[in-house]
C-alpha cells in the first residue's frame, strides 16, 4: 500500500514538472516576474495608507486571489481608431452615470478565433487623460469579479506602435474589495466571449 502511494506521488510530481518544462526559459522568467510583482501588489495593498484596504476605512486583508500565469495569453497589436469617436455614457456600480470616449481597439487571435478590445479615453478628477481597457468574459462572476476587470493602457504617439495585451495582468477595481469604492462598469460591447483565465480572481 505506501509502495503505491509512494508510486502515485511520484507520477503527480513527474507531471507537474513536465508540464513545467513545456515553457521556454523566457518563458519562466516572465512567470517569475508576474509572480513577484503579484507579491509587491499584496504588500501595497496591506501596507500602503492610500490602499483600498486602508484609505476610507480599514478593510480586512486576505493575499489577492489569481489564476496562475499563462504566457499564451500575451498578445501583441496595433491601436485601431474608431472613424468617429464618441463620447458614450457608462454607469458606476452606485448607479452614477459617467461619460467615457470609446477611442479604438485593439485584437488578438486565440485558438482561431479573432477578438476584439475597446479602448476608452476618461479623465481624472484633475483633468488628466487616461486610456483604459476594461472588459467581461466567460470568468466573470463565476471565477472572476462579477463587475469585470480592468487592463492599463499606456497611449503611444506612434500609430504603428504594437501594444502588449497581456490578460496575466487583468485586475480588479477598488469596488471589487470595498463598498466605499464606485467602478466603471463594462457595456455589452465589452464582453469577449472567452473564458479568459488569467489575471485577477473573485475577492471574496
Amino acid at each position: 500500500m505506501k509502495r503505491n502511494l509512494h508510486f502515485m506521488i511520484l507520477l503527480i510530481v513527474g507531471l507537474i514538472n513536465a508540464c513545467g518544462e513545456n515553457y521556454t526559459h523566457e518563458q519562466k522568467e516572465y512567470i517569475a516576474s508576474i509572480e513577484k510583482q503579484r507579491q509587491e501588489k499584496d504588500d501595497y495593498m496591506k501596507n500602503d495608507p492610500n490602499s483600498p484596504f486602508n484609505f476610507k476605512g480599514k478593510v480586512e486583508f486576505h493575499p489577492l486571489k489569481y489564476f496562475d500565469v499563462d504566457p499564451n495569453l500575451v498578445f501583441t497589436s496595433k491601436l485601431f481608431e474608431y472613424p468617429n469617436i464618441d463620447t458614450i455614457s457608462v454607469f458606476g456600480t452606485k448607479g452614477e452615470e459617467r461619460k467615457a470616449v470609446r477611442y479604438g481597439f485593439v485584437n488578438f487571435d486565440y485558438q482561431k478565433k479573432s477578438y476584439r478590445l475597446n479602448v476608452y479615453k476618461g479623465f481624472t478628477k484633475n483633468g488628466e487623460e487616461y486610456f483604459s481597457i476594461w472588459f467581461t468574459d466567460l470568468t466573470t462572476n463565476e471565477q472572476s469579479y462579477g463587475v469585470g476587470r480592468y487592463l492599463d493602457f499606456e497611449l503611444d504617439a506612434d500609430k504603428d506602435f504594437l501594444y502588449t495585451i497581456d490578460f496575466n495582468l487583468a485586475y480588479n477595481p477598488y469596488c471589487a474589495y470595498s463598498a466605499d469604492y464606485t467602478c466603471a462598469i463594462p457595456t455589452k460591447e465589452d464582453y469577449v466571449d472567452l473564458k479568459i483565465e488569467a489575471g485577477e480572481k473573485k475577492y471574496h
